[in-house]
């Protein structure tokens, strides 16, 4: 459930970003960011409107003085694979939105208010995850299954305990009797995870009316519930009154074009460059031929050069980018240890952020965090940079409170 009853007046909007050094501060007195030292340390976000974003250089105010700021681009940064960002204001329902850079697809974490997200980019998703199913998470699937129903992209989804049933009892609220007429078959894949780590799984067909097809039982290995070539999702069970699902992105290796580099060897930037990168993260070998296609800028194309030269000559290649995704959560021994696990050295940490430890009783009432302990269990999870989400509407003038809280517990349990 939300926090505290639905409120709607406040849309967050501030800008903020880094100084590049990572010193683990709070990033402006309206920011969502504060980060510590780490290998993506010379990447800066900023918050605009219900966008997080990245930027190539930084604005930081702090206690209404501006900081040293210093341009990022160089030759040799970090530019993420990922780029994800809030939907909503931190007083509304909290949806999560992963964008590939260089696939044409996303990642979904909730669903409760999508009405944010134009029809394009609800299009591209590829999975949704939902923590659990209470209205401000899960509310707005209707309005997904109505864009995507006469598509031909499927949609894989992943929930706790009970999902499939509640999947299934949404699809069956509507009459399906013309669906005979759509062109394309529009697949539903839905998987569910246990508190023991076991899973099922159900298939649902447009064409079939989304009668229940093919529910198995399926084994899931360390929380692993999507294993693509270039990145993985875990999930794992917290406690909020009800199995709740946590959510951590992992991409398996990062690789980064030297284009200055790719200009010394007369090579162009361009389209193959995706293919390289490609054949790097499903571990191809390294006499395999690589195609160089025209790009742009010049170069020379039409010749096929092995991927062991390339790797060694334009390419940066180093552990991937991690992102949690924590959402309605008591606060307990087993929560925090589960939490720390799944989340253990994040880039990217989303957490809810919901009461005052002031309100600390309101918030073990209603399974919450407090913005105290948000900041607890990111110090214990080693998380790199730390968004506070999920905000509950009575501090709707205090923002910059709940964030500091977070952020004097954080830094306080960090050393």
């Amino acid at each position: 459930m939300p926090p505290d009853q639905i409120d709607l007046r406040s849309r967050h909007c501030a800008r903020s970003g880094c100084d590049g050094h990572g010193n683990g501060q709070l990033l402006g007195a309206d920011s969502l960011l504060w980060r510590s030292r780490s290998r993506w340390g010379m990447l800066c976000y900023q918050y605009l409107g219900s966008g997080l974003q990245t930027d190539t250089g930084c604005l930081l105010a702090h206690g209404g003085q501006s900081l040293p700021t210093e341009p990022i681009a160089s030759a040799s940064d970090m530019r993420p694979a990922f780029q994800p960002y809030m939907v909503n204001g931190p007083f509304d329902d909290p949806v999560l939105y992963v964008d590939f850079l260089f696939e044409k697809r996303a990642l979904l974490f909730d669903s409760g208010n999508l009405r944010g997200l134009a029809a394009r980019k609800l299009l591209r998703v590829s999975d949704l995850f939902v923590s659990h199913a209470h209205m401000d998470h899960f509310a707005d699937f209707d309005w997904l299954l109505r864009l995507r129903v006469g598509r031909a992209r499927p949609l894989r989804m992943f929930g706790p305990i009970g999902f499939i049933a509640r999947v299934h009892c949404k699809l069956e609220a509507y009459s399906w009797n013309l669906v005979q007429n759509y062109d394309e078959d529009f697949i539903i894949s839905v998987t569910e995870l246990d508190q023991e780590g076991e899973g099922k799984r159900a298939t649902f067909r447009c064409r079939n009316a989304f009668q229940i097809e093919a529910e198995e039982d399926i084994e899931i290995t360390g929380g692993v519930l999507v294993d693509d070539a270039a990145f993985c999702v875990r999930g794992a069970i917290l406690d909020h009154s009800l199995p709740v699902l946590a959510f951590c992105i992992e991409e398996k290796q990062h690789v980064n074009v030297w284009k200055n580099r790719l200009a010394a060897l007369g090579l162009p930037v361009g389209p193959w460059l995706h293919e390289l990168k490609r054949a790097v993260l499903e571990s191809r070998p390294d006499n395999t031929q690589i195609s160089v296609t025209p790009g742009t800028g010049p170069g020379r194309a039409g010749q096929t050069l092995p991927l062991a030269f390339l790797k060694e000559q334009v390419l940066q290649i180093v552990p991937g980018q991690r992102i949690g995704y924590v959402v309605d959560i008591e606060f307990s021994e087993s929560n925090c240890r589960r939490a720390a696990d799944l989340l253990s050295g994040c880039d990217l940490l989303f957490i809810e952020t919901a009461f005052l430890q002031d309100d600390a009783r309101i918030a073990a009432q209603r399974k919450h965090l407090t913005a105290h302990q948000a900041g607890l269990i990111a110090a214990r999870a080693r998380a790199k940079c730390v968004i506070p989400i999920h905000f509950s509407p009575r501090y709707a003038n205090r923002e910059h409170t709940l964030r500091a809280e977070a952020h004097a517990a954080f830094q306080s349990h960090l050393a």
